[in-house]
């Protein structure tokens, strides 16, 4: 029993050792696979990033103005001395322009005005916006009109009954937000970027709580696309980085390899004689497994050995009666080639048999010339004349 099991343990041990192995090599090409692949989605990920913030401009931008006026005039009068005015910066930290060049942007200016008598005699006035360059050469200029929606005396009344407790604990107040569109579509140029603007309130007699700015981005076409649907702009740009860098990577890898993307020759002929050295060993297998299922055939089949000088007639007619006496199962022929075996053939005639024997001795076995003495082989021990 533990001769048997010997064997069994040992190759048991081998299919374990190779079989790690085998797994080892595996994970290793696992890991260095997706560590590539990693490499590679992070690669995209970045490229999709950079693209997106260089090619996408400020979608909106927002800025509280500051009116300014001059108060050197006579105080006796509520009207101020001179327009309110402000000066608006479109640069962000003092280095980037907030308006990207040839982008299409919607600029509104929203005024917090309170709903007082002054305001509601005011009636229309002007808002004028006055866009320039680093040089302050005025390149763009715009004015709108505007005022405070009108509401009747009674709906002042009912709103302030009905808001009189959040009036009281002031968390409402009666004011109204006016919006003045200044440019529906307004562009800047790359030759002359615009860089500020001056916004002006053409009334005296305005009173105004706070104004704000607002520079809103009108995108088109694949900005269009990027803003309105981030997450599937996302998801197709990255995964077009990685095809891309990964056809990049597969084409470097067949080139440092083969180098080129085709297999070169020499592979192709290597594959081949791999393909006719299985061949060969497929039919050299097969004829070891024929010798093993016919090893008496083979020491029973006698062969001519050789000659040696001196023959005589009488040693060649003894070769030939002995071989005819005693029915040999092969015969060898004038070349020394295979011999053909007949004691598989036990269910034929006996008589044809034996016409067959004599004639392939006849006709296969030469009678040795003067002087030469054949040598053969019997079945059983080697016997030299």
């Amino acid at each position: 029993m533990g001769g048997t099991m010997g064997p069994v343990l040992h190759w048991l041990h081998d299919v374990a050792a190779v079989t790690l192995l085998k797994a080892r090599r595996t994970l290793f090409q696992a890991a260095i696979l997706l560590c590539v692949l990693f490499l590679l989605l992070w690669v995209s990920i970045f490229l999709y990033g950079s693209f997106y913030y260089s090619y996408m401009p400020t979608v909106s931008f927002s800025t509280p103005v500051h009116f300014y006026y001059t108060s050197d005039c006579d105080a006796s009068d509520s009207a101020l001395c001179s327009f309110p005015t402000a000066n608006i910066s479109f640069m962000k930290n003092e280095r980037d322009q907030v308006m990207a060049y040839g982008q299409p942007y919607h600029i509104s200016l929203e005024l917090e005005m309170p709903e007082s008598p002054v305001n509601e005699q005011l009636g229309m006035f002007m808002v004028k916006m006055s866009c320039y360059t680093k040089s302050g050469k005025t390149v763009s200029s715009v004015g709108r009109s505007t005022m405070l929606h009108y509401r009747s005396s009674l709906l002042q009344t009912l709103t302030t009954f009905l808001f009189s407790p959040l009036l009281l604990t002031g968390m409402a107040e009666q004011k109204q937000l006016i919006e003045v569109e200044l440019f529906s579509d307004y562009k800047s140029n790359a030759y002359q970027p615009t860089v500020g603007a001056v916004i002006q309130i053409q009334s005296k007699r305005v009173q105004i709580y706070s104004s704000q700015l607002r520079i809103h981005a009108y995108f088109t076409g694949i900005r269009y696309v990027l803003y309105n649907f981030p997450l599937t702009s996302a998801v197709i740009g990255v995964a077009t980085n990685f095809a891309f860098l990964s056809v990049i990577v597969l084409f470097s890898y067949l080139q440092f390899i083969w180098g080129g993307i085709w297999p070169p020759d020499q592979v192709r002929v290597r594959v081949m004689m791999g393909d006719n050295t299985r061949i060969q060993q497929r039919r050299e297998e097969a004829r070891k497994r024929m010798e093993k299922e016919n090893p008496q055939k083979e020491l029973d089949a006698p062969k001519v050995i050789g000659s040696v000088n001196e023959a005589s007639d009488f040693q060649a007619n003894d070769t030939v009666a002995e071989l005819s006496s005693k029915k040999p199962s092969v015969i060898p022929d004038a070349s020394g080639a295979d011999v053909l075996d007949t004691k598989d053939d036990g269910s034929h005639d006996s008589n044809m048999l034996e016409e067959k024997v004599s004639s392939d001795v006849l006709d296969g076995c030469q009678l040795p010339h003067q002087g030469e003495t054949a040598l053969r082989q019997r079945p059983g021990t080697w016997k030299s004349l």
